[in-house]
């Protein structure tokens, strides 16, 4: 089922998010970032001003009161910016993602936005191809990779990231 989250869910969403992004238990999906950066991808004080910002909603997908997936959607302007699309690793390829996608277009469309736009690592070649195949395009818009304590780059190439978009 996807709802709305909460500020309770904030432990919850924390730990599956960094688990898809980030160490070894990412490894057990086909999304991890774990050969390129370190640390965590979020926390819960980032998670506690992305609730606060009235713009911003995060969406939840629950089984057996469990969540195993979740994505961020922010209004910008016309368009609406996913971000942070989570599925847990073990149920990566099982449809979850695709759901929360159609959720965000259904979102995008009743607050009347042209499109959902979004930001990939550039290497990330496969993820690029997932969502290319769900009708998002390269814009070909640019924007360096972010340094910061949470995200410490191990790749040796460097990092930037492309913009997708989808118009709906």
């Amino acid at each position: 089922m996807i709802t709305k989250a909460t500020l309770q869910d904030i432990p919850a969403l924390t730990t599956l998010i960094n688990s898809a992004y980030r160490g070894e238990t990412s490894k057990k999906g086909w999304t991890t970032e774990a050969h390129l950066l370190e640390g965590k991808r979020t926390d819960e004080l980032e998670m506690t001003q992305i609730f606060l910002d009235p713009k911003n909603m995060i969406l939840k997908f629950t089984e057996n009161d469990r969540i195993i997936g979740s994505v961020l959607l922010v209004e910008k302007g016309h368009q609406l910016y996913l971000g942070m699309l989570t599925v847990s690793p073990e149920l990566q390829n099982s449809g979850i993602g695709k759901k929360l996608l159609a959720e965000a277009e259904i979102h995008a469309k009743s607050l009347g936005l042209s499109g959902i736009i979004m930001t990939v690592i550039s290497v990330r070649e496969e993820l690029i191809a997932w969502y290319k195949r769900h009708d998002y395009v390269d814009t070909g818009e640019r924007e360096p990779f972010p340094q910061s304590e949470i995200h410490i780059t191990v790749s040796e190439e460097p990092l930037e990231f492309i913009f997708l978009e989808k118009k709906i």
